[in-house]
């Protein structure tokens, strides 16, 4: 089972830093087929900020701090509240709402690849704001931040870059609680210098792969992946 969940954060984390979102939209339905929904969200967040390390390493000439204030203090502020609702809500309802959110998020992109979001104060501060709600709350706002983030025109680097600082604080904000709540037995504790290992590798194999596989054909292969994943938890919600 080890070596099956450490070979799909690897992949995760190539198809996160390739195709342009967060790598645990990919992996947490994946680390969902291996532990219960509160220890793999929070596996999935520690590999999330190793991940963003690399990102930040490997991409760090461009950074947005006017993006990063803007964006990121509603995403920290709203992903405390979202990380302290996990442990008063169903894991199965949890899965149910993953499941909505990753349906609704490919079948927008397939449609229309070139979607943007009209640039402003409020479409900022809405967007870090569910972006870290959901983030908080199921793990996965990566994707929808970036649907915001590219109302801003960044160039790919500083696009990268700066999604990346505003997950890792994100990551910062809900890893606290989930530890607090008790989400990670200590028998788990050994993956964790395995996955910052795995994160890295995953993040500098992406950048490689970056520069050689176009990368508007492999966001729909992606996106297709994750539709499917998203329509078998809602399936599994509805059926229970």
């Amino acid at each position: 089972m080890g070596i099956l969940f450490f070979a799909s954060a690897f992949i995760s984390e190539i198809i996160g830093t390739v195709a342009g979102f967060g790598s645990s939209t990919v992996f947490l339905p994946l680390a969902l087929l291996f532990f219960d929904f509160k220890t793999a969200l929070i596996l999935v967040a520690l590999f999330h900020v190793f991940g963003n390390f690399g990102r930040i390493s490997f991409f760090r000439h461009g950074l947005g701090k006017r993006t990063l204030l803007i964006f990121g203090i509603p995403s920290v502020v709203l992903t405390f509240l979202g990380a302290l609702l996990v442990n008063y809500t169903p894991q199965d309802f949890l899965k149910g709402i993953l499941g909505v959110f990753l349906a609704i998020y490919s079948i927008l992109f397939l449609y229309k690849d070139d979607l943007k979001i009209k640039q402003s104060l409020s479409s900022s501060i809405i967007g870090g704001g569910l972006s870290g709600f959901l983030a908080g709350l199921i793990g996965t706002g990566g994707a929808l931040r970036g649907a915001f983030l590219t109302a801003f025109g960044l160039s790919k680097e500083k696009y990268i870059a700066t999604a990346a600082a505003i997950a890792l604080a994100v990551d910062f904000t809900r890893i606290p609680v989930y530890f607090a709540q008790g989400f990670l037995n200590r028998e788990f504790y050994a993956y964790i210098p395995f996955l910052f290992a795995v994160a890295l590798a995953g993040s500098f194999t992406g950048k490689q792969i970056i520069k050689k596989v176009p990368q508007k054909k492999f966001k729909k292969i992606v996106l297709v992946a994750i539709l499917i994943v998203g329509i078998k938890f809602v399936y599994d919600f509805l059926s229970h």
